[in-house]
């Protein structure tokens, strides 16, 4: 199987490549597309895939010999490993008859690879005033200074032990979040900084890892993180406080940008907009 620009990149409206996720719009080449089918006959990472902090091998791959190809359409199937599977067919393209394609094949799969959910991956410009899901958002370090906030924000090794002893329990409440996982890999030594915000000597907020790695063309990006804030500490301001240390922590570091994730009309996405990133577009998911 062959991509052809030609074919692909004036369907392409949002940054977004199946298995990899959000990429900078530089980024966005054939390659990048046809880098995703060689991982999935290896099921091994490509060395600047953002998941390849949390795993030795990869859980989610590109379903090759079922890609539909075509001038104004292509649909991207990929088998998500995880729980009891997830076949997602990802749609680049506006014909009238795309929708029901993608789930067609969504759910022929589902049955042929005894996955228990199908759905179909769509995507709206930036221009589009309906936006909805997820929105990209992209931080670019380049464009200004990132200078720290100040406040109770450090990162977790650099506060006394007894207040390192909260994290625990900020974990437990944040699990949702992804924060019980971090957790055991900051206990392991297996991630970067973890920036925290403490009041009265307990964890209220904390974000990371900070860690940097090099884009599909050696650019340097910070990588996404955790963030969250305990429900009894939401309003003060500490989000922002932990959000402008970490871009100064990205910026100081050296790293280019940063690519973010945020559902819209959420927290995030409000800091986000009020801190003027720059939006990519949209992505959004329908049950076949």
């Amino acid at each position: 199987m062959r991509f052809r620009w030609d074919w692909l990149r004036p369907v392409v409206t949002v940054p977004f490549v199946p298995t990899l996720g959000p990429v900078h719009p530089s980024v966005l080449t054939q390659d990048l597309f046809s880098d995703t089918l060689i991982a999935a006959s290896t099921e091994r990472f490509l060395r600047y895939d953002k998941d390849v902090r949390w795993s030795d091998s990869k859980d989610e791959t590109v379903l090759a010999e079922d890609i539909v190809h075509r001038p104004g359409e292509t649909l991207i199937p990929t088998l998500l490993r995880r729980g009891a599977g997830t076949v997602k067919v990802h749609v680049y393209g506006m014909q009238d008859d795309s929708a029901l394609v993608a789930s067609e094949l969504a759910q022929k799969l589902a049955m042929q690879y005894d996955a228990d959910k199908a759905r179909i991956i769509r995507f709206l410009g930036p221009e589009a005033l309906d936006g909805r899901g997820t929105r990209i958002q992209l931080k670019d370090f380049t464009a200004a200074p990132c200078p720290a906030p100040g406040g109770p924000v450090r990162p977790f090794t650099e506060w006394p032990q007894a207040v390192r002893d909260t994290f625990q329990d900020f974990a437990g409440e944040m699990a949702a979040d992804g924060f019980a996982f971090l957790y055991e890999q900051m206990i392991n030594g297996n991630v970067g900084p973890v920036l925290t915000a403490v009041v009265d000597g307990t964890v209220a907020g904390a974000i990371g890892p900070m860690e940097i790695r090099q884009d599909a063309i050696t650019v340097p990006q910070l990588m996404p993180q955790y963030f969250g804030v305990r429900k009894g500490h939401r309003g003060a301001g500490l989000g922002r406080l932990l959000w402008r240390a970490a871009m100064h922590w990205g910026q100081s570091h050296g790293a280019a940008y940063q690519l973010l994730q945020t559902e819209v009309g959420g927290p995030s996405d409000a800091l986000c907009r009020s801190e003027g990133l720059t939006s990519l577009g949209f992505t959004y998911w329908q049950p076949c």
